[in-house]
């Protein structure tokens, strides 16, 4: 396969399905001829699950609990201080999908003075920014324009999983009982994003019933949002992984080829100044040999926290991390939640860019 072939869709979607070792390779230098990169970045964070309720019922998700767990005020702020004396940059705000949707969880919002769980996170965020050094990244599920517009004020960045653009899936176990994972809906936010100048980061996930078609169309749509509004900072490609309990324990997990070659794919399609990104603690036996196929970050890692989405896979600590950079022959870089080519008043709050040169720039 020559790199003329690279165009179409059909192109990306042959290498998918081929089973032609020489193509894979053929990918490789392709991609590998393109390649800059001196550097494998990644954010030191902390990870405060806000509250594991969602109205979303997804197959393979063991976050959403209905007996959830709404955080205090007093956790959040302890953690986010051991964070600033861990030397974390980035406080990683998540829970469920529209949460208030549960009376229980707008009840006790509402004794603890709030009426809505985006009024008690902006809270949040406002005293992470005043007694920290930490700055906020917001993953909740679908926001409206006008939260979006609302949480910019106190966020270095933002995102939302696109997941897969079928809508095919929406019928499937993935995804039946999931109204919030309509991706004409997530495509609306990730593009409103874009309106607002808002840093975003997006992904899609493999393993969960989709085609090589479908793959390759997720991409190009991302593809297409990132050239109208230049605001996708970084794709996650994250791998589906089996987990004892949820209606997709028996779903067969992505190969390592497979993972290898949708990297391949996403590097192809998505303009070069996006980074791909895949999640080191789902991919430890893996990971490694992702860089050589276009991953340049390895996403946030945290000292203290763990990945509540993935509780079973643990953070590599960043010494090993760096170890396994540097055999692949890049050098492991720490960046900011927000990208440095985002780091000006086009793309951020007043507020957020003061505190960005006032601690991290010279």
């Amino acid at each position: 396969m020559s790199s003329r072939e690279f165009k179409h869709f059909e192109d990306y979607v042959d290498f998918l399905e081929s089973r032609d070792p020489g193509a894979v390779i053929n990918a490789m230098r392709l991609v590998g001829e393109r390649e800059e990169k001196k550097y494998i970045t990644y954010s030191k964070n902390v990870f405060i699950p806000l509250c594991n309720w969602c109205r979303n019922l997804c197959g393979y998700c063991t976050f959403r609990r209905e007996d959830y767990r709404l955080m205090k005020e007093r956790e959040v702020k302890e953690i986010l201080l051991k964070g600033d004396r861990y030397g974390c940059k980035e406080a990683l705000f998540t829970f469920g999908e529209r949460v208030d949707e549960n009376p229980k969880v707008r009840e006790e919002l509402k004794k603890m003075g709030y009426e809505g769980i985006l009024e008690y996170l902006y809270h949040l965020e406002d005293w992470c920014l005043n007694n920290t050094n930490l700055l906020p990244h917001t993953n909740c599920g679908l926001l409206e324009y006008q939260e979006l517009k609302m949480l910019k004020e106190v966020n270095a960045s933002m995102g939302i999983m696109l997941e897969n653009s079928s809508e095919r899936l929406m019928e499937t176990v993935a995804h039946r009982n999931s109204p919030g994972k309509d991706p004409k809906k997530r495509l609306e936010m990730i593009e409103n994003a874009g309106k607002l100048k808002i840093p975003f980061t997006t992904g899609i996930l493999v393993g969960i019933g989709e085609s090589s078609e479908e793959i390759v169309k997720s991409l190009m749509d991302i593809r297409k949002l990132s050239e109208e509004y230049g605001h996708i900072q970084e794709v996650i490609i994250q791998n589906f992984r089996s987990k004892r309990g949820i209606p997709m324990e028996n779903f067969k997990e992505p190969s390592p080829l497979r993972m290898l070659k949708v990297i391949l794919v996403a590097k192809m399609i998505l303009p070069p100044e996006v980074s791909i990104q895949v999640p080191p603690n789902l991919n430890r036996e893996t990971g490694q040999l992702f860089l050589l196929a276009g991953v340049d970050d390895w996403g946030g890692i945290s000292p203290i926290t763990k990945d509540y989405v993935n509780p079973e896979a643990p953070w590599p600590e960043i010494e090993t991390l760096r170890e396994y950079t540097e055999e692949a022959g890049y050098r492991l870089k720490e960046r900011l939640p927000v990208y440095e080519r985002y780091i000006s008043s086009e793309w951020l709050s007043e507020r957020i860019l003061k505190k960005i040169y006032s601690l991290y720039r010279e």
